[in-house]
């Protein structure tokens, strides 16, 4: 059997680290193995997984590497050829690596995604992957709405979502940008989402298994506005999610556009696009100013990010037609 290492970066997550260790010893999948990083935890969180989960490897940060590097450090670690790379606040069903693995069979495979649920909401999506709008909207496909016969079909899709991703170890290293997979300029917000677009650039398909199950408590948002009116009955929602993260939301995201995108397709769709910004910039202005600093960041970061993509430029196997498909 193929061998795979589960990654797991923690920072304070006591509250999650037993559910999620449960499920991880549950596993019906006999090759593999578990590594959790602590990002400088101030909890209990490392005490728990000593005492409790003595077969899980455990590493210690002497300080708050983020997620993503934390994921990137412990790739250094292991040579498994398959990587899960778990968030400590999801939960995955006993046969969560055994349905996927046969899916890798199909060597143009780089990442795989699961159904995943909103815990503690009976039968409500939470991600089935990334969707994106000619506006370059990024939807969470499903989110917050009831499963139903959609997402119970094996499909491509646009890109894989961060809480549970299932990588092919040799995709993630062939990613790599100025030596890193997950850009160090993405902290906390959009890492996900930037390798996703670069990993369907460099012709790597990422595919959506709804046999795969995990349930995930997402802290931020529980469904998706359908309109400028539901946005702004959302206002409450948003300002619970810290404003440091609504401002990476703001500047990463456009970020990952400017490091991907192609011109002739920003060119195809500028209406669109230039229509969601005013929208954007509108709403912003209206109800979450304070947002808006995040702008600050993003031109500080742009000749960094423009340096970027004439690096991604030189491995992109996709044209520009093959990635407009999925701009819907």
């Amino acid at each position: 059997m193929k061998s795979v290492t589960i990654q797991i970066v923690v920072h304070n997550g006591q509250k999650y680290i037993r559910s999620c260790l449960d499920a991880v010893r549950k596993q019906d999948y006999d090759s593999f193995s578990c590594v959790v990083l602590d990002n400088a935890s101030e909890d209990n969180t490392r005490e728990i997984i000593k005492n409790e989960y003595p077969e899980m490897a455990l590493i210690e940060s002497q300080k708050n590497l983020g997620m993503w590097p934390g994921q990137e450090f412990l790739l250094q670690h292991t040579d498994a050829p398959f990587i899960l790379s778990l968030c400590v606040d999801v939960v995955i069903a006993p046969n969560f690596i055994s349905v996927m693995m046969p899916v890798f069979e199909d060597e143009s495979v780089g990442a795989l995604q699961s159904k995943m649920y909103q815990q503690g909401a009976k039968n409500q999506i939470d991600s089935c992957g990334f969707s994106i709008t000619r506006g370059r909207r990024v939807i969470n496909i499903g989110h917050g709405e009831k499963d139903g016969a959609f997402f119970s079909v094996q499909k491509e899709i646009f890109g894989v979502e961060g809480a549970a991703p299932f990588f092919r170890h040799s995709a993630l290293d062939a990613c790599r940008i100025d030596g890193a997979i997950w850009d160090p300029k993405f902290f906390w917000y959009g890492d996900d989402l930037d390798l996703a677009w670069r990993m369907n650039l460099f012709g790597f398909r990422q595919v959506f298994v709804p046999s795969a199950i995990a349930w995930h408590d997402r802290s931020t948002t529980k469904g998706i506005a359908s309109g400028i009116l539901d946005a702004i009955r959302r206002i409450k929602i948003r300002r619970e999610i810290p404003l440091k993260k609504r401002q990476l939301d703001m500047a990463n995201t456009r970020w990952t556009i400017i490091k991907n995108d192609s011109i002739i397709n920003v060119l195809r769709d500028a209406l669109y696009i230039l229509i969601r910004e005013i929208k954007t910039l509108g709403y912003m202005t209206l109800f979450e100013p304070k947002v808006l600093a995040g702008w600050v960041r993003f031109f500080k970061g742009l000749p960094y990010m423009i340096r970027q993509r004439k690096l991604i430029k030189k491995h992109i196997r996709r044209t520009p037609n093959e990635m407009h498909k999925w701009f819907s």
